[in-house]
């Protein structure tokens, strides 16, 4: 999320942070990550080592590699096993009051123009926070923060 929490424009990322990239690989890798399908159509292909699960409202969509599941069996699935949602904002909407923890990253930033937004977590409190200067193929500084129910 950027300082107003913005995480979209235009239908992609508004940064490029790749110091968050290779700790979003860290922390889903091996695990099953729940998406809708812009931001399936944003990345382009399934994530490697995952399980990938996308929501459409299109019942006939699919994809190579890719599992469609219905809200009610994503929170089922849930129940069984972690699974990490990983946008657009309206998924967030969706599961959010299902989460117990968030993985939120900060970008120093604000986006002009941005049309998706992270909902509010006022329910949440915050249990670590680290600042990491922009690396070198960062475009801002961030902070990892972990929210828990």
């Amino acid at each position: 999320v950027d300082r107003n929490r913005a995480i979209g424009k235009d239908g992609d990322l508004p940064w490029r942070q790749s110091t968050d990239l290779k700790r979003f690989k860290e922390i889903t890798m091996g695990s099953t990550i729940i998406m809708g399908r812009n931001t399936f159509d944003s990345i382009g292909k399934p994530l490697p080592g995952r399980r990938n699960i996308v929501l459409s409202r299109n019942p006939n969509w699919e994809f190579e590699g890719v599992e469609t599941m219905s809200v009610e069996q994503v929170l089922s699935l849930g129940k069984e096993e972690d699974v990490f949602v990983i946008g657009g904002g309206q998924i967030y909407e969706i599961f959010i009051p299902s989460c117990d923890s968030i993985e939120l990253t900060i970008i120093d930033t604000i986006v002009e123009g941005a049309d998706s937004w992270f909902p509010e977590t006022n329910d949440f409190t915050e249990i670590t926070r680290e600042e990491c200067p922009a690396g070198e193929h960062d475009d801002n500084d961030m902070i990892f923060v972990r929210l828990e129910r």
